[in-house]
């Protein structure tokens, strides 16, 4: 699959996302409003931030992403869909940290003393709805994600089940408020605050991959050994050295120095080195970044 229909793929799902946040988005404001529900207008605005991370990944697919390689981006634009996904990651943690905080201030007014009217049904109508919409957005998301494997679509897949979790949380404050009695409408912004701690849990794993990825991290440990075994076992190559890899957006780098008979000629070196290339690029695919420097093995 080249990224041309990556990105088409990609932003068709994220099209239809944000279609459905910009409704759920005026849906709960309304019922939060009308409402008067904090943890509602809470999960509004968590509705809201997901508006914001679609046009994220709209925009780095559209504008970085499907573009091939140029004389400035010699290994093409991957590395915006990854710093698409640490903005997503970093969207997640400050929604996250909102909710918590509005949620610490409401309890700490009961605390003092103050009241806390009821939510009305409204609100929790909102709150069933969006946990349906959401959650079946993230699965339609996430398979898309898969499928073109991007992790930037994994992780505004991840941006919509946490809506659908902070909804499950809304729904289950704003529920034991207008049904439990006067004692328990505590409960709405104590389900906010729970929720908050899921948000941010999720934003951090995204954010701290997507910031390996820029810090050039190699890959895992189980994938450079399958890869130097895949080189060490093309005919001709001795042993290896300098084994260098990375990850490019949805592509791969590897970079290794191979040791030969220093009988063979440039031709059958050069031989030896694309053979390596399309055992690398038949297991890993075709948009894998290979560089090979050919050395005499010396007993």
């Amino acid at each position: 699959m080249n990224e041309s229909e990556r990105s088409s793929i990609a932003l068709r799902i994220t099209y239809i996302g944000l279609a459905i946040n910009i409704i759920l988005s005026i849906f709960k404001l309304f019922a939060g409003i009308f409402g008067n529900s904090n943890a509602m207008l809470a999960d509004a605005v968590h509705s809201i931030s997901d508006f914001a991370t679609d046009i994220v990944v709209i925009a780095s697919f559209y504008f970085f992403v499907s573009k091939p390689g140029d004389e400035d981006h010699s290994y093409g634009h991957g590395k915006f869909e990854t710093f698409a996904t640490f903005l997503i990651g970093a969207a997640l943690f400050a929604v996250g940290a909102g909710i918590f905080c509005n949620g610490a201030k409401s309890v700490y007014y009961v605390y003092k003393g103050m009241p806390i009217e009821s939510p009305g049904k409204i609100a929790l109508i909102a709150a069933f709805v969006s946990v349906i919409f959401k959650e079946i957005l993230y699965r339609v998301t996430a398979s898309a994600g898969k499928k073109i494997k991007s992790d930037a679509v994994i992780a505004n897949a991840w941006h919509h089940r946490s809506d659908a979790f902070s909804s499950i949380g809304t729904a289950a404050g704003i529920g034991g408020a207008i049904f439990l009695g006067e004692k328990f409408r505590i409960l709405d912004p104590l389900a906010g605050i729970i929720v908050s701690f899921f948000i941010v849990k999720v934003a951090i794993s995204i954010s701290f991959q997507a910031a390996n990825e820029l810090l050039e991290k190699s890959l895992p440990k189980k994938i450079i050994g399958e890869i130097r075994c895949d080189i060490c076992a093309i005919t001709g190559v001795k042993d290896l050295h300098n084994l260098k890899t990375r990850k490019i957006g949805n592509s791969i780098a590897v970079d290794a120095h191979i040791l030969v008979d220093p009988s063979l000629s440039v031709t059958e070196g050069h031989d030896i080195s694309m053979n390596i290339e399309n055992c690398l690029a038949e297991k890993y695919g075709s948009e894998i970044f290979v560089s090979i420097h050919v050395e005499p093995f010396e007993h």
